[in-house]
């Protein structure tokens, strides 16, 4: 891990004495926000109910038939006990999700007496327990944001036939998580927490009668953090193609409600929705899921394609994403993603990943090469593995990543998780050529230890049935003769499951598809290896796979040259 340099520290003495002055004017500010936010008169009715886009699990309801509270990929055994008794909790993750009540939706997917006897009686529990809780899980303001907007998307299922106690409980609760939401909105992280407790808010103004006259501020904190957080490309400001599903799975539903209000849009939510969409058909491939870069965990097809259906087609679709940093190539049903630019801002990149120059390719609805991924959030200990620049698609050189994590316990705590920095510079241009697509991209993650700049040159035929790549370490000013050979490795990640074996000379693999594809990959320039791999994409544990990794030693000038070709078709096909 890398030490801070002067600029790293000062940028961190901002964000602590950023968040001093946040938790300290919370302190100050909490009863009087409470007052000024809190109606006085007893909420009596929901105005609108706010739809839930997210995938819905009705099996659930059948684990807690058996006792059991399955969330974010650990599972608790409750022995008659309430979940919010569980203790220890499987995990942090899993504590967020509980307290997030996101599972309501699974509740509200079925037709089955007594779940919303269930629903309405674990809120209650949740009430007597947590709901002046302003410490712990239920208290973070990301999972608050979250539970505020779960109770008001599946108010039917906890207050349709609800008798008048429980009514005025869950209610008086809602006012209560409003208005402490708005007391602690600055303590936020900044990034996507924060957004999603504006979010939140304006869900709540939205749909609670009587909140109006805070719609004016809420409205305006929903305005600036959209203006800055959402690239002009549509991007999210993190790089991260996970929050930018995430964010229209809410952002959606929200433009519904202020149409059901007959309000107009907020202008930058406006804005957000005209450019998120087409950055997330660019982001897609041909499996229809996300590619997975800097941090995001490998997204559903289900999740994306919900979004996708909101989509009237009225918008024109992104030819470049220059903001957010990624590159796309596509010839016939051969689709291309790769990661062109450098990470975030110190406070926004403990999340990415070291895959500067990294791709993603599918063919047809089938994914080739894939990077892999980041763990779901009961994984983090598999973190700092899944975001270093081995598991992703590129060249590693000495057994280094292209970014470095920052090594300081104070900024992990206040982030999360490490930081990282470097790249510093990436430059890429994208180009048609005697009808292929040519991208020629370049970064300076390896100059300061060893002055070396890595180029790759990828260009996709006319038809996408092939692939050259070229990888090329030099010298930043011109040829450069190292003291001692370096090794390097070119990485080629597969999807567990899909089958690879060596071509008919060593300088050859074969990949071997579940639909029956074989696409051969050959080198010249490097020795061709068979791997093991791992893959972490969205599971609490990585998964087995195969790589196929290009192997060399650099004395300064070094060039690689491969090609990804599809061979004729196999006549058999299997299922993972």
């Amino acid at each position: 891990m890398a030490e801070l340099t002067l600029k790293d520290r000062l940028r961190r003495t901002a964000l602590h004495a950023h968040g001093a002055h946040r938790t300290g004017l919370a302190g100050v500010l909490t009863m009087p926000l409470r007052r000024l936010v809190e109606p006085a008169p007893e909420l009596e009715h929901l105005l609108i109910v706010p739809q839930d886009l997210r995938t819905a699990d009705p099996s659930f309801w059948d684990e807690i038939g058996y006792g059991q509270f399955g969330l974010a990929g650990s599972v608790a055994v409750l022995n008659g006990r309430s979940p919010f008794e569980v203790d220890p909790v499987p995990s942090v993750a899993w504590a967020q999700e509980l307290h997030g009540f996101g599972w309501l939706r699974n509740l509200s997917a079925i037709d089955v007496e007594g779940a919303s006897a269930t629903a309405r009686r674990l809120a209650l529990e949740w009430i007597d327990g947590f709901d002046d809780d302003r410490r712990g899980v239920a208290a973070d303001p990301q999972v608050a944001a979250r539970r505020l907007i779960s109770w008001l998307s599946h108010a039917n299922l906890l207050l349709e036939d609800a008798d008048r106690s429980t009514y005025t409980a869950i209610t008086g609760s809602l006012r209560r998580q409003f208005a402490s939401l708005a007391s602690v909105r600055k303590d936020a992280p900044m990034g996507y927490p924060r957004l999603l407790v504006d979010i939140a808010l304006s869900f709540a103004v939205l749909s609670i009668a009587g909140f109006d006259r805070h719609a004016r501020d809420v409205e305006a904190n929903l305005n600036a953090e959209l203006a800055w957080q959402i690239l002009a490309d549509g991007g999210h400001v993190t790089r991260n193609p996970a929050v930018l599903a995430d964010l229209l799975l809410d952002l959606l539903p929200l433009s519904q409600c202020f149409t059901a209000r007959e309000q107009p849009l907020p202008d930058q939510l406006q804005r957000a929705l005209n450019v998120m969409v087409p950055m997330l058909h660019y982001l897609r491939l041909g499996d229809g899921m996300l590619a997975r870069f800097n941090g995001a965990p490998g997204v559903s097809a289900a999740a994306v394609a919900t979004v996708a259906a909101y989509d009237d087609n009225s918008r024109p679709p992104l030819i470049e994403a220059r903001a957010s940093g990624y590159a796309r190539l596509r010839r016939g049903s051969t689709v291309i993603l790769a990661d062109v630019g450098s990470p975030p801002q110190l406070a926004l990149s403990s999340s990415a990943h070291a895959g500067c120059l990294s791709f993603e390719m599918s063919a047809g609805a089938v994914p080739l090469f894939v990077n892999s991924g980041a763990p779901c959030l009961s994984g983090a200990e598999w973190g700092p593995a899944a975001r270093a620049t081995a598991s992703h698609n590129t060249l590693t050189l000495a057994d280094r990543s292209s970014a470095r994590l920052i090594a300081h316990r104070k900024l992990e705590a206040l982030l999360g998780s490490p930081p990282i920095r470097y790249p510093d510079r990436v430059d890429w241009r994208i180009e048609e050529c005697e009808g292929e697509t040519v991208l020629q991209a370049s970064h300076d993650g390896y100059c300061r230890r060893h002055e070396l700049v890595h180029t790759r040159t990828l260009r996709l035929d006319t038809d996408g049935l092939r692939l050259t790549g070229v990888d090329r370490l030099s010298g930043v000013q011109g040829q450069l003769r190292l003291r001692d050979d370096l090794p390097f490795a070119i990485h080629f990640h597969l999807m567990p499951g899909v089958r690879l074996e060596l071509g008919e000379t060593p300088r050859e693999a074969v990949v071997t598809l579940p639909d029956g594809q074989l696409w051969r990959l050959s080198v010249r320039g490097a020795t061709l290896c068979i791997e093991e791999s791992s893959h972490f994409a969205g599971s609490p544990v990585p998964r087995p796979s195969m790589q196929i990794v290009l192997r060399g030693a650099t004395f300064g000038e070094t060039e690689v040259s491969w090609v990804v070709e599809r061979l004729p078709e196999a006549t058999e096909t299997w299922n993972d």
